[in-house]
């Protein structure tokens, strides 16, 4: 489909819908044309088309797609890369497991830029061959559209998507393929490890430490082991890929569980990106409490713009302001239903909770005294996105967030035009740290690195370093040299130190003696509880109920609690947290289940999170 600009007048202009008008965008934006399938992943459907070609708007061609021959034989299409010795070494290793299809776990752990997709598209070649099926997980919806078009690109339309973004109509549609076997491969999010898909004979879960894969709401699962079950069951390979694994993978595959395959070298002629960690606290005395950008980052964002080259900021705090304060009574303002600040989005005019969705205007006035002295304290993504305009007015800037990625396929639109060079700065979230591959971005910035530090989690030192790790990679991966620069103000902190020195085993034996100080996972099985109610008191009355009933199971380990959730108050219910840990995992489980039955009045107002990846 191609649009059809001149046919558009302004009195037709206004009659067309919002769906309309983004297709005609995409469309002109392109140029080129659209395969219907491209359209799909941006939220266009072929009713939408259809109308738009009846009012002469676009013009709807057949012709054959690049990728999308049916039944492509994988034999006839070759590899365009040639494998590097780590590669090809792993890949080796990994074809050997596959050929005894038996349940086997391989952990791939390659640094950032090591090629690990292309070792995933031909071990999938090999398991098509054998005449298995292929899993391929990936933790974000954003990050579907990019490996569906590489697996595509090599096994034609054999390959369906699966993930929580499409219709309902086209879930059925894919659904309905997968049933009916006219699909070898099938990529997806989490959701996509339940296809109904029989004989696989290997799963990939790719970024497997990535939190994503957990689903928090009821039914709590992770994607990454109900991939591992579904390997198990069906005798398959399941390969988990990561250049920062998880705490747990790697520790299996230390003692042997795993296989542990590594890749030490980037596919590039250019190593690792050079890494640089500016202290704050040294600025905001030269420069005040309210800089943003470093001097060194600003300077390094002005030289790769006269450069030519593209730059990521990452601040993993979306909003302008994380919260609003009176000069003169010293109040925030708070939500109503949670005990969090609310934060300021100054796009919208409005300061919202990010837990349960409550907004209002942004108050000229304090609820409290009504005075007039109000500030806005903290940082987020939109503050950024501003800085950055105002200090590169010239430069093409783009924010991708969950605010601006809120409607259908915005996160592969924005992705494409960076990858096509027409944004010179991308600043996001964790969102643009995850998979992506621009051979133009040299140079990435992170302000505020230590912002998860300060979560009550015993996870925060390594999502820290797997976010820093992987937002660094992100930089130097085509034949320029990347760089990274960290602001902090706690620059000493080990995460932080070894994701610069991008040192991932001396961050897990680091992280592993704090874990093993305090019993935490992987050293124990850990059960986090949260019990509900509609008051502080009435919550820890409920909780001391359940801590009884669990002792009287008999010694399984140790219970922290009940004590007041890092999250005190959520949606309007106020939340105590138990925390049971113990040796052994599965007879944890049945103390915790017994305990419940034991309680039929409240269990309803308990969740239970086995092996939780967010504490709180």
């Amino acid at each position: 489909a191609c649009a059809e600009p001149d046919h558009l007048s302004p009195t037709a202009s206004r009659k067309l819908g919002p769906k309309q008008r983004l297709t005609l965008d995409v469309l002109a934006e392109v140029g080129e044309g659209l395969s219907q399938s491209d359209l799909n992943e941006c939220g266009v459907s072929v009713s939408t088309l259809k109308r738009l070609a009846d009012m002469e708007l676009v013009r709807v061609t057949n012709k054959p797609v690049a990728g999308d021959e049916v039944n492509a034989d994988p034999d006839a299409l070759k590899t365009e890369f040639q494998l590097t010795p780590d590669q090809g070494a792993a890949l080796a290793q990994l074809l050997s497991i596959l050929s005894t299809e038996r349940f086997q776990t391989a952990l791939l752990h390659g640094i950032t830029g090591s090629g690990k997709t292309e070792i995933y598209l031909r071990l999938a070649k090999a398991a098509l061959h054998s005449g298995r099926r292929v899993l391929i997980l990936v933790p974000e919806i954003g990050l579907t559209s990019a490996a569906a078009r590489a697996f595509r690109g090599l096994f034609g339309s054999r390959v369906a998507i699966q993930h929580s973004g499409l219709s309902a109509r086209e879930r059925h549609a894919q659904w309905s393929r997968i049933r009916a076997g006219e699909v070898d491969l099938v990529v997806g999010t989490r959701s996509a490890v339940f296809t109904p898909m029989d004989n696989i004979g290997l799963v990939v879960v790719d970024e497997e430490h990535d939190g994503s894969y957990k689903q928090e709401e009821a039914p709590r699962y992770h994607g990454r082991d109900v991939a591992i079950m579904r390997a198990k069951q069906a005798g398959a390979l399941v390969v988990l890929g990561s250049a920062t694994p998880s705490l747990e993978s790697y520790h299996h595959a230390i003692r042997g569980q795993y296989e542990l395959i590594s890749l030490t070298t980037r596919i590039s002629d250019q190593g690792l990106p050079a890494m640089q960690i500016i202290d704050m606290k040294e600025e905001f005395a030269e420069q005040g409490e309210e800089v943003v950008l470093s001097r060194a980052l600003a300077t390094g964002i002005r030289d790769r713009l006269d450069r030519h080259e593209q730059v990521i900021i990452l601040l993993n705090r979306r909003g302008f302001a994380t919260a609003v304060f009176c000069r003169e009574c010293g109040g925030t303002a708070e939500c109503p239903n949670c005990s969090v600040s609310l934060t300021i989005h100054r796009t919208s005019g409005r300061i919202r909770c990010h837990y349960c969705g409550y907004s209002r205007l942004v108050p000229t006035r304090c609820p409290a005294c009504q005075g007039e002295y109000l500030e806005f304290s903290g940082l987020g993504t939109e503050r950024v996105e501003l800085e950055v305009r105002q200090q590169c007015p010239k430069a093409r800037v783009a924010r991708m967030d969950r605010d601006t990625m809120s409607h259908r396929g915005a996160a592969d639109e924005v992705l494409t035009r960076f990858g096509r060079g027409e944004i010179d700065i991308l600043v996001g979230t964790q969102m643009v740290a995850k998979g992506h591959d621009f051979p133009k971005v040299t140079l990435v910035g992170v302000v505020s690195a230590d912002v998860g530090l300060g979560v009550a989690d015993f996870r925060a030192g390594e999502r820290t370093f797997q976010l820093l790790t992987q937002v660094a990679g992100r930089a130097g991966r085509g034949s320029r040299p990347g760089e990274t620069i960290v602001q902090t103000v706690n620059p000493s902190h080990y995460s932080i130190r070894h994701a610069c020195l991008q040192n991932y085993e001396a961050f897990y034996r680091e992280e592993l003696q704090f874990r093993q100080a305090m019993r935490y996972p992987p050293i124990l099985g850990l059960i986090n509880l949260i019990v509900k109610g509609p008051s502080e008191s009435a919550a820890m009355r409920d909780g001391f109920q359940l801590v009884k009933a669990l002792q009287r199971r008999g010694h399984v380990g140790w219970i922290l609690g009940p004590a007041p959730a890092p999250l005190g108050r959520l949606k309007g219910q106020h939340r105590v947290q138990i925390l049971a840990k113990g040796d052994h995992r599965t007879r944890l489980g049945e103390v915790v289940e017994a305990a419940l039955d034991q309680l039929p009045r409240i269990r309803r107002r308990i969740s239970v999170d086995v092996d939780p990846v967010f504490v709180g």
